[in-house]
C-alpha cells in the first residue's frame, strides 16, 4: 500500500487507502476503514465502528467514536466534538450506536459539537463552536448553541448562487435565474374595505392543481422543504408574514424571499427546494399539481443530481 504512517502513530487497522498519511500520536483501532487520500493529523482517535471516505482531513485533537459515518471530501476542524450516546452512563454500553452521518463534501469547524444519530447535508457547513442537535440541510451553513441556519453554502458542486437572497415581488418577475423557477404575479384589489388577492386557476395559476396545504405555526429555526419532486409542480404564495426559499437546479442556487401574497413562486419538477426563515406570524399556500404520493419526493440532496443529472 502507499500510503504514510508515522512511526509515533499506532495504526491497528489494515484498511487504509492509498496515499493516505497517518501522522504522529494518531491511535486507529483495527476494524475502523480509511479512504484514499486523507490526511489524519496529530492526537486524532478512530474507533472500530468508523468509516471514513476519501480525501477526508480530521485536524488535530478530535476523537472519532463508534457509529460515525464519513463520505468523501469532509473536513474536520480541529477538536471537534462526536458524540454516540445521548445518555451515556459509566460502564454502561450500548449494544448499538446511532449512525452519525457526515455526507460528500461536508466541513466541520473547530470546537464544534455533534449530536449522536445527526446527519450533516453534502457540502454543509456547521461553525465552529457549533453544537448540532438536528440534521443539517445539504448546503446549509449553521452556528450557534443550538445550530441554526444563517446561509446557504457558495461552495460545492453548484456552480453559480446569488449571494443575496432577492425580495420577491412584482418588480423582480424577471430575476430569477434557476431552471424550472418562475415568479408570477397574482392580481389584487384595494379599497376602504380592505385589499382582496384573487386568481383564476386557469389564467393566473401555470397548472390546474389537484391538492393545496398551508403550513403555518413554524419556529424561526425550523427548515422545510427541503426535497425535489419527480412529476409534481408546486406554486407558493406566502399570504402572510415572510419565508426564504432556497432553489437549485444543479448548476445554479438562489434565494428568494416569498412576504407579498400578490407573488406566486412556480416550482416545476427537478428542482430542489428548501424554506426557511420563516418569520413567527408566516403563512405560506401551497397548490400541487398531484395528489400526494410519497414515491414522488426525492428527499437526500446527493440522490437527487443523482436521479436528474445523470
Amino acid at each position: 500500500m502507499n500510503h504514510f504512517i508515522h512511526p509515533q502513530s499506532i495504526c491497528e487497522t489494515k484498511s487504509v487507502g492509498e496515499g493516505t498519511r497517518i501522522w504522529a500520536f494518531a491511535h486507529i483501532l483495527p476494524r475502523a476503514v480509511i479512504g484514499a487520500d486523507c490526511n489524519i493529523c496529530d492526537h486524532v482517535f478512530i474507533e472500530n465502528d468508523v468509516i471514513l471516505g476519501d480525501r477526508v482531513t480530521v485536524k488535530c485533537g478530535v476523537q472519532l467514536w463508534d457509529g460515525l459515518r464519513v463520505g468523501d471530501d469532509v473536513f474536520i476542524g480541529p477538536n471537534a466534538t462526536f458524540t454516540n450516546d445521548q445518555f451515556p452512563r459509566s460502564q454502561h454500553h450500548l449494544q448499538e450506536f446511532p449512525a452519525t452521518i457526515l455526507e460528500n463534501g461536508c466541513s466541520i469547524g473547530a470546537n464544534a459539537t455533534v449530536l449522536p444519530g445527526v446527519t450533516i447535508g453534502s457540502n454543509a457547513m456547521v461553525g465552529a463552536g457549533a453544537v448540532v442537535t438536528k440534521n443539517v440541510p445539504a448546503n446549509a451553513v449553521v452556528a450557534g448553541n443550538p445550530a441554526r441556519i444563517r446561509t446557504y453554502t457558495l461552495s460545492g458542486e453548484t456552480k453559480e448562487l446569488s449571494v443575496t437572497p432577492i425580495e420577491a415581488t412584482a418588480a423582480e418577475l424577471s430575476s430569477i435565474v434557476v431552471k424550472g423557477v418562475s415568479l408570477h404575479s397574482i392580481p389584487s384589489f384595494e379599497d376602504i374595505r380592505g385589499k382582496l388577492v384573487a386568481a383564476e386557476i386557469e389564467k393566473e395559476l401555470p397548472f390546474r392543481p389537484a391538492r393545496f396545504f398551508l403550513v403555518y405555526d413554524v419556529p424561526g429555526s425550523e427548515v422545510r422543504g427541503e426535497h425535489a419532486h419527480k412529476v409534481c409542480h408546486q406554486f407558493l404564495v406566502c399570504v402572510k408574514g415572510s419565508v426564504h426559499v432556497v432553489v437549485d437546479d444543479a448548476r445554479r442556487r438562489q434565494e428568494l424571499v416569498l412576504s407579498e401574497p400578490t407573488v406566486g413562486l412556480h416550482i416545476e419538477p427537478g428542482v430542489w427546494a428548501t424554506q426557511y426563515k420563516y418569520s413567527s406570524e408566516a403563512a405560506l399556500l401551497v397548490f400541487a399539481s398531484h395528489p400526494y404520493d410519497a414515491a414522488d419526493y426525492i428527499r437526500r440532496y446527493s440522490d437527487w443530481r443523482e436521479f436528474f443529472t445523470r
